[in-house]
């Protein structure tokens, strides 16, 4: 890979890094590392893709990051506002593509608030659900619908 200046692009745009370290141990599982906090992880291939299925797949984990990434984006600025979500569930189902390349094709999102669609806060909270940075860092041919249910 040659790109003039690539290594030091991150830091010109004001990114911020994380380091994630990994190990490939055989048999299509791997495990990883959280720099910063030193916890870890196991990743494993899916049933459907010659794995065991033993752990999450690396697009579970895309899937993963998308529901937490959208409930603490929303915490986050519901904890500003003096309001705490504790309680809030999401639930992301994965679809994969049938042919190839194996890919996501989308990712649907369910948020079951712990307040009501009246609360002042919800219209905001509602809107920071497609504004987390998981959401943006998606490709654009993955469809990733959110829908809401609300507290009565």
């Amino acid at each position: 890979f040659s790109f003039p200046g690539w290594r030091s692009w991150p830091r010109a745009y004001g990114a911020r890094m994380v380091k994630i370290s990994g190990e490939y141990h055989g048999d299509l599982h791997c495990s990883a590392k959280h720099e910063p906090s030193g916890n870890t992880l196991e990743t494993d291939a899916p049933k459907d893709n010659q794995g065991l299925g033993a752990a999450f797949s690396p697009t579970d984990l895309v899937a993963t990051a998308l529901g937490s990434c959208i409930a603490t984006t929303m915490a986050i600025v519901a904890r500003k506002n003096g309001l705490e979500l504790r309680g809030l569930r999401y639930e992301v189902t994965k679809e994969m593509s049938t042919g190839t390349p194996r890919r996501i094709v989308r990712l649907s999102t369910q948020l079951w608030m712990p307040i009501p669609i009246t609360h002042p806060l919800a219209k905001s909270l509602a809107n920071l659900a497609t504004n987390c940075p998981v959401y943006h860092s998606l490709h654009p041919l993955v469809e990733h619908p959110v829908i809401f249910h609300w507290a009565k």
